[in-house]
């Protein structure tokens, strides 16, 4: 895998946090992980065409 450096605000960084703290995700990188695939399989349509 490779590292990227991303900002966010604060209160996304809380909401991350609840969900590792309640157990839904095991790491801030495993839930960002999760957005990151589940947007790339809602934009497919589009890098397809592209």
């Amino acid at each position: 895998m490779k590292l990227i450096t991303i900002h966010v605000p604060e209160r996304y960084l809380r909401e991350l946090d609840r969900l590792v703290e309640s157990k839904y995700y095991h790491s801030r990188a495993d839930a960002i992980r999760s957005a990151v695939r589940d947007l790339l399989m809602k934009e497919r349509d589009i890098l397809e065409y592209r």
